[in-house]
């Protein structure tokens, strides 16, 4: 299979190179060239253990590598996880189901993509004796799930830039108490998207990425979001044939990886009702699917800090498929809004979305309303994904991290603060960080200074 950038100055690639390039070349981001059709196959799926279903599902785009290779990658990859069904769909009303995606190893959702590109990278080390530089930018979750993923592989050093202060205090630990040689933690002052703008630049130094061998862990990279398409196919087949069509997926998401991933799957044939964007306050996306205007405004720091975000990285993903696969107005709108931070839409057409908002006070009253009436308990991005939710309409709502990783919204709220065995270990280790300029030069300088030695 043959992958391409959406910006179509890059040559198609194969899985193997789009996993190691992470964003191509020209700056644009990989997709498929051609899109299996999953309709043969879905009959047959439908009992598959998660890790068989992902194999399957995977050996449809990773064409170039050994399938006993990509299988060993993947069992050990959700090996580590808590519960058996790795990603457990629980009813909680007669309507609504509840996909737990928090059994990982850094308790959040990002360990389904990461564990999986940490092993992908390891085979790829293996096959060319190449070793490998991993940077990315992280709100919080991806850090931990990417390092968690990484630490200790040999031929790999993995540097994450977080906006110091922004992550929650759980989220930084499991990002700088590894204890890990080949892990650099860096501190930046200002927001993710500061540290996602540093993350492209760097990219975009294509001798600076051939020196040092750079790839990268963000959601750019496209072997994560179909990574996460596996779980909504999973959550879909789960669902039985008189519910698949009518059932709307809400997802909390902030870079739009998340909710993409699974809307990925209707270009595959698989037919999904709708995709509901779940917002906190920072709410980029909630505004250009009500207005058709994508446009920055200043971050707002929330109860859910992975959300935190007004640059949603994959949103160039969905604009090639609005724009018909127009690789040059592709680039002609991305570089209208880098210009100006604004671009509107005359017609914004994207078919099979809705979304929502909620902020700082409505997420605390969700979380508080959730338990009452439910006995169930989300963390504060979850949360979002319960504000207006029909309770008429079938929808399986992503669960995205553990309520553990954020103990100081419970105590505002006045409830009982969960606890994780996984992240009370943490607390005795003595973290490791690096305050670094978020500027290019800065970072390009300490990784170079860190792999000289």
């Amino acid at each position: 299979m043959e992958f391409i950038s959406t910006r179509g100055f890059s040559d198609s690639v194969s899985f193997t190179e789009a996993v190691s390039q992470g964003l191509a070349p020209d700056g644009g981001l990989y997709l498929p060239l051609e899109f299996p059709d999953l309709t043969p196959f879905l009959g047959t799926w439908e009992n598959l253990p998660y890790e068989q279903l992902c194999f399957e599902f995977f050996k449809l785009f990773a064409t170039d590598m050994d399938p006993s290779i990509l299988q060993d990658c993947i069992e050990r990859a959700y090996r580590k996880f808590s519960v058996p069904e790795v990603a457990p769909l629980v009813p909680i009303t007669e309507k609504w189901k509840v996909l737990e995606l928090f059994h990982g190893p850094t308790l959040a959702f990002k360990d389904f993509a990461l564990q999986l590109l940490g092993n992908l990278y390891e085979a790829q080390i293996a096959r060319d004796g190449k070793n490998l530089t991993i940077l990315g930018a992280t709100s919080g979750d991806t850090g931990a799930a990417a390092i968690s993923g990484l630490v200790g592989k040999k031929g790999v050093e993995v540097f994450i830039l977080y906006p110091n202060g922004k992550v929650s205090p759980l989220q930084e630990r499991q990002m700088t108490c590894t204890e890990a040689s080949n892990v650099y933690p860096l501190a930046i002052e200002g927001t993710f998207d500061d540290a996602q703008k540093t993350v492209k630049e760097i990219f975009a130094d294509l001798s600076f990425r051939e020196e040092v061998g750079l790839s990268a862990v963000n959601s750019i990279n496209l072997a994560r979001i179909l990574a996460q398409s596996v779980y909504y196919l999973y959550a879909w087949l789960r669902l039985g044939p008189d519910l698949r069509e009518s059932t709307s997926f809400v997802v909390p998401t902030g870079n739009f990886g998340n909710v993409f991933a699974g809307w990925l799957l209707t270009k595959m044939n698989v037919p999904v009702h709708e995709f509901r964007v779940a917002t906190n306050q920072n709410d980029v996306l909630h505004r250009l699917f009500n207005s058709g205007e994508y446009s920055l405004s200043e971050v707002s720091p929330s109860l859910a800090p992975s959300m935190d975000i007004q640059v949603a990285s994959n949103f160039e993903r969905l604009l090639y498929f609005m724009v018909n696969k127009d690789s040059v107005e592709v680039r002609e709108i991305m570089d209208t809004f880098r210009q100006h931070g604004r671009y509107c839409f005359e017609d914004f057409t994207a078919g099979g979305f809705s979304s929502c908002r909620a902020t700082d006070v409505e997420i605390s009253e969700l979380i508080h309303k959730v338990w009452k009436n439910h006995n169930y308990l989300v963390d504060p991005h979850t949360a979002c994904a319960f504000k207006d939710l029909d309770p008429s309409q079938d929808s399986v709502i992503l669960a995205t991290a553990h309520p553990a990783k954020f103990p100081s919204v419970y105590e505002k709220v006045q409830m009982e603060i969960p606890k994780s065995p996984i992240l009370e270990s943490l607390l005795s280790i003595e973290p490791t960080k690096y305050e670094v300029g978020v500027d290019t030069d800065s970072v390009r300088s300490f990784i170079l200074d860190k792999l000289a030695k």
